[in-house]
Parts: structure tokens; C-alpha cells; sequence
């Protein structure tokens, strides 16, 4: 059950989401309305050459799987907030307690041989 989880957060928030980046970064058109944030974004990357898009594409990956890491390993236990500003628990069928990070982060070791 935490496999499945994690590999369905793997595949929607990761993957998916890195294909909208992809294309919201080549096909969005700057123009008056676009958002501030957006067309500092999307004119930097349509400066870079071929291979630094890449480079700033795996940067963005890298930054999601990082981020889900650490989530995971707050919810699992295995991380703490600084300060422990609250106590929490998340409730799955099977528990949480331990493993979502550990797990998550093999699927990504994984992936990448």
C-alpha cells in the first residue's frame, strides 16, 4: 500500500507536473497579462541553449522530489519541523509511521540507474 502511495505521488506530482512545466516553459507566449513570476521564468529559459533547458528542467524536477522528501518524511516521522510547532499524525490503512520517505526515495534511486 505506502509503494503504491508513493509511487502514485511520484508519478502525478514528478512526472506529470514536469510535463506542464515543459510546456507551459516552451509554448506560453509572454505578453502584457502574463504573470510577473511567469515571465521572468519563461524568458530565462527562452535564453538558454537546448542542453541548459534541460539543465533547468532536471533543476525543477529535483526541487519536487526534494520537496516530496521532505513531506514524506514528516509524515512518516522520520523528519521533524524545527521548533515541532505541532504534533500530527496522517492516517493511512496501513499507518504511516515510517517508511513513505525511505520508500520514496529508493523509487527515485531507482530510476535514475
Amino acid at each position: 500500500m505506502r509503494e503504491k502511495l508513493v509511487e502514485a505521488i511520484y508519478q502525478s506530482i514528478v512526472k506529470e507536473n514536469l510535463v506542464l512545466y515543459k510546456h507551459t516553459y516552451e509554448s506560453t507566449k509572454v505578453n502584457s497579462s502574463t504573470d510577473e513570476h511567469w515571465k521572468s521564468a519563461i524568458t530565462l529559459f527562452d535564453n538558454l541553449n537546448p542542453v541548459d533547458k534541460e539543465v533547468m528542467l532536471r533543476i525543477v524536477e529535483q526541487t519536487m522530489i526534494d520537496t516530496i522528501s521532505n513531506v514524506l518524511g514528516l509524515i512518516d516521522g522520520s523528519s521533524t519541523l524545527e521548533g515541532e510547532v505541532l504534533d500530527f499524525k496522517v492516517l493511512l490503512n496501513e499507518g504511516a509511521e515510517g517508511g513513505l520517505q525511505d520508500i520514496f526515495l529508493e523509487l527515485i534511486e531507482n530510476q535514475n540507474e
